[in-house]
Order: C-alpha cells, then sequence, then structure tokens
C-alpha cells in the first residue's frame, strides 16, 4: 500500500508540476527510507503520527546526514502528506506543524578565469582520437558559455545549433524554455565538431548534438563528470575543486564580475526566482574581500 502511495504521488508530480526525471528519483529515495523506517517501527503511511516522522528526523540526524539532506527528506514527506489530505487518503496532515533544520547556506565553489583557460586548454587535449579531443572542445567551450545544467548539456538538440546561431534554445526543469547566447568561441567549436559528427554514420539518426550508444542515447552526467575531472588533473587545477557545476557557477559569477545583472544572469541560468540567483552576489563579495586582504599594503603585518 505504502507503495503505491509514492507511485502515485511521484506520478501527479511528473503531470502536474512537470517535476524532472532527477528530482522524481530523489523524492523517491527520500520517501522509500521513510517507509522502510515506519515498517521497522510497525505502522504505515496510512495511520503514522506527527511523532514518528519527528523520530524519523531523530533518526536522519543521528545517521550523520548533512542538513540539506534531512531537509530535503522532510520536503519530500511534507508534500506526500499534502498530497495524500487533498486526494482523501487521510483526512489530516501528520507531518503539518512540522518545521525543518533549514538549509545551510553555503557559498558554491567556483573557478577562476585562469581556471578555466587551462581547462579549457585541456579539452583541447584530452581524448584518444581527434574526434574525441573535438567533441570535449566542444562540451566545455559550450558549457563555460552557457552556464548550463551538465543534463541540459549533454543532451541538447542537435537541432539547437544547425544553421550556426548566436542564440540557441534550451528546454530546462519543468519542461522551461530560454534563450541562451553562443560565444564566438563556442559557436566556432559547435561547428567544428558539427562538421565532424555529421561524417560519423553512426550518428545521423541522432536527435542529439553529443550522440552515444548508450540506452539514453546521448552522453550522460556521469561520463561528462568523470571526464571533466580528467581535464582538471590535465590541466593542474585541483580536480576536488571541478564539477560540471562549478563552471556553471563560473559562468554567473564571471558575468557579474563582468558587469551583469542579476536579473539577466537570472534568465540565462533559468532560475525560476532571483532569489537563487542572489547567492552570486555574496561569492563575488568574497573574492573581492579576499583581493584586499592579499593585496593591500595595510593587510600586510
Amino acid at each position: 500500500m505504502s507503495h503505491q502511495w509514492i507511485s502515485t504521488f511521484l506520478d501527479a508530480q511528473a503531470a502536474e508540476l512537470g517535476a524532472s526525471k532527477n528530482t522524481q528519483e530523489a523524492y523517491g529515495r527520500d520517501l522509500l527510507d521513510f517507509m522502510e523506517f515506519l515498517e521497522s517501527q510497525n505502522t504505515t503511511f496510512q495511520d503514522v503520527a506527527q511523532i514518528k516522522i519527528e523520530e524519523y528526523l531523530i533518526h536522519c540526524d543521528a545517521q550523520g546526514l548533512a542538513l540539506s539532506t534531512r531537509a530535503r527528506r522532510l520536503s519530500s514527506i511534507k508534500q506526500l502528506f499534502r498530497f495524500s489530505f487533498e486526494e482523501g487518503w487521510r483526512s489530516d496532515n501528520p507531518a503539518l506543524q512540522i518545521k525543518g533544520p533549514g538549509k545551510e547556506k553555503k557559498l558554491p565553489k567556483t573557478l577562476s578565469v585562469e581556471d578555466v583557460d587551462r581547462l579549457l586548454d585541456a579539452a583541447r587535449t584530452t581524448g584518444k582520437t581527434r574526434e574525441d579531443r573535438l567533441r570535449n572542445t566542444c562540451l566545455l567551450e559550450v558549457l563555460y558559455a552557457t552556464g548550463l545544467r551538465v543534463s541540459e548539456l549533454v543532451s541538447l538538440p542537435v537541432a539547437a545549433v544547425r544553421g550556426d546561431p548566436r542564440m540557441i534554445l534550451v528546454r530546462g526543469k519543468g519542461d522551461k524554455e530560454r534563450m541562451v547566447p553562443l560565444s564566438p568561441g563556442a559557436r566556432e567549436a559547435v561547428q567544428v565538431w558539427l562538421k565532424i559528427r555529421d561524417e560519423n554514420k553512426d550518428w545521423e539518426a541522432s536527435a542529439f548534438l553529443f550522440p552515444s550508444r548508450g540506452k539514453a542515447g546521448h552522453l550522460t552526467r556521469i561520463w561528462f563528470y568523470n571526464q571533466i575531472k580528467t581535464f582538471a588533473v590535465n590541466a593542474g587545477v585541483n580536480p576536488k575543486n571541478v564539477t560540471p557545476h562549478t563552471l556553471r557557477h563560473a559562468f554567473a559569477t564571471h558575468l557579474l564580475a563582468g558587469g551583469a545583472d542579476l536579473r539577466s544572469i537570472q534568465t540565462l541560468l533559468g532560475h525560476a526566482d532571483v532569489a537563487t540567483t542572489e547567492i552570486y552576489t555574496h561569492v563575488l563579495d568574497e573574492r573581492l574581500k579576499e583581493l584586499v586582504l592579499e593585496h593591500h599594503p595595510l593587510a600586510k603585518s
């Protein structure tokens, strides 16, 4: 019965709110863990009381889970019980009065312009074949030029770049579309890769700019995550500081440092709320503080 609750809830999230596959998987994992805890306590979603949900949160804390993970799990639980109340599965909402632990406000890791230049140079020379190297160059040039999410990058339709456009249409979270510009360097890398890609008979029928033989039909997020670590090693940049997401952060931070306004960056990143984008002003503040502490004459004793 509890499995059915989770399945129906996830289907509704996808249909009504446009929840992405990754979001659904995260909800599913959280709720399955909660269900297993309830089973160990001889109760179910149908019968659980508020005190048991609070005990579960204490259990998560005792496991040493990060504050952000515990906040996300409570959010999943709250949404499930709100849905069950609206559907009439329960006559009450046992999670209604529970307050979460909040979220840690961590500044996103970012990279300097010099680090990004070194990563781009490494991408141009990383790969067994010329095709591999041109694909890697295109991936990194497009990522840094657009600030795409990694899932948006690897699944980019080839039709989006036909005709050497200066702007490309991207379908992001919740199936929302946005336009992002391509820099001259990215446009050149795309056109060079496109020529090589189109010459490969294996990719003729593929709808993706970065096709693969895998189930998805395009390169996977995991593959690119590992690949960008290789770029970092070859570039002499600490791989702990380099992920696809830090390139997205670098895109935003460098734009802001160059004088771009928050609303424009919000649009380019596909953020629903400008409050999400405001974190980059704090990143820039930290950078400026470091510059003063490192280079101002009075900072030296």
